[in-house]
């Protein structure tokens, strides 16, 4: 039963071709050799991999990364988290800065259910907040987030590590379990130096550091490069997208997610404009100067959305661009903020709709 039942939706055994539009679509075969691949290259380089569900939003994708050797999963939010454990996931790391006194209850009922739940701080504020919480109850695993160049959350310098290890170790209601970062990518070398010389600190103040958390999709195929990390996170490569592409990570034969979406519009010569605007491909440009890339159209360039249109520049595909009525695939800048447009997703196998499913973690950002 679909959260929304009078929903435009699909059903099983439809062909693609033929079913309404904007919406995103994910082919099986793909996304299943995504989770492969990377989970190969994990084992083969000794890591545990954890993969981080903000990109699918959906319990039985991440069952699929465990069956394949995943050893738990990255949350972003404690809603999120509670939707997954409640899937029957025990093992989860939410990497946020957690506030409030109402998400503090919901954290602390989480981790009485969980065999293991571990959160990330980066601020004595944050810590004390949490052993304020904490005291008395269970005991909560809190790793210290480290800024290792990506310029984001997380300490300055190895120094603030051990600082707030410290404090960490020595307040009531708190477990410190370790290191995690978010690196920009390409830094490997840079996060291998933070990593090893926070460690070194740690052992000399006598602190175990059982694990090292690294991450990001964009620095997949470098895990291996930080040899400190007993881990590695990663979301987007389970579908992939136009930034992996630009990586060199992936092919457009890698990328399980397109995005469907019908011409509704020849207005002027060289303009074209589908029914896939800002509410299905956001305005999130990932680095890229248009919003997409058109699968067999690349020189077709998604120039603008408003909130229900995407406008095209063809003027460089001559008359080979789909007339009005007719059905385009792109590639998404970013896949992780599609999913979290649509409340359900649409699977499908050689052009044919395997199953339908609700986004079960869609909207929990809080």
């Amino acid at each position: 039963m679909h959260a929304r039942p009078y929903e435009m939706l699909p059903e099983v055994g439809d062909r693609i071709a033929d079913i309404p539009t904007p919406r995103p679509i994910i082919d099986e075969d793909v996304m299943a050799a995504n989770i492969a691949r990377v989970q190969a290259y994990m084992d083969g380089h000794g890591l545990a991999f954890r993969p981080h569900i903000k990109t699918h939003k959906l319990p039985s994708i991440a069952k699929a990364q465990v069956a394949a050797g995943a050893r738990g999963i990255n949350c972003q939010k404690v809603t999120e988290a509670e939707v997954f454990a409640d899937a029957g996931f025990d093992d989860i790391l939410i990497t946020y800065n957690i506030h409030g006194a109402r998400k503090l209850d919901r954290l602390a009922a989480l981790n009485d259910r969980l065999a293991s739940l571990k959160v990330v701080a980066d601020s004595r504020e944050t810590v004390e907040g949490l052993s304020r919480r904490f005291a008395g109850e269970k005991p909560l695993v809190v790793l210290v987030e480290c800024d290792t160049g990506a310029g984001r959350c997380g300490v300055q310098t190895p120094a603030d590590v051990l600082e707030l290890a410290r404090l960490i170790a020595g307040l009531p209601g708190l477990i410190f379990g370790g290191l995690a970062n978010y690196p920009k990518p390409g830094a490997a070398s840079a996060v291998q130096a933070f990593l090893t010389e926070s460690i070194a600190l740690l052992q000399q103040a006598g602190i175990a550091c059982p694990i090292v958390s690294n991450a990001g999709t964009p620095s997949l195929f470098d895990a291996h490069l930080v040899p400190a990390a007993t881990e590695h996170r990663a979301g987007t490569y389970v579908f992939n997208d136009r930034g992996m592409l630009k990586a060199g990570h992936c092919t457009e034969a890698d990328c399980a997610m397109h995005v469907l979406a019908t011409v509704v519009a020849r207005p002027a010569p060289g303009r074209a404009v589908i029914d896939a605007g800002a509410k299905t491909l956001t305005p999130d440009l990932f680095g890229f100067q248009d919003f997409g890339l058109v699968v067999g159209h690349p020189q077709a360039v998604i120039k603008g959305l408003s909130e229900e249109h995407g406008v095209l520049d063809i003027s460089a595909c001559n008359d080979t661009f789909p007339g009005i009525g007719e059905m385009v695939r792109i590639i998404p800048n970013h896949t992780c903020v599609v999913t979290n447009m649509f409340d359900t997703m649409v699977f499908h196998r050689n052009g044919v709709v395997t199953r339908v499913e609700d986004i079960a973690a869609r909207g929990l950002v809080w």
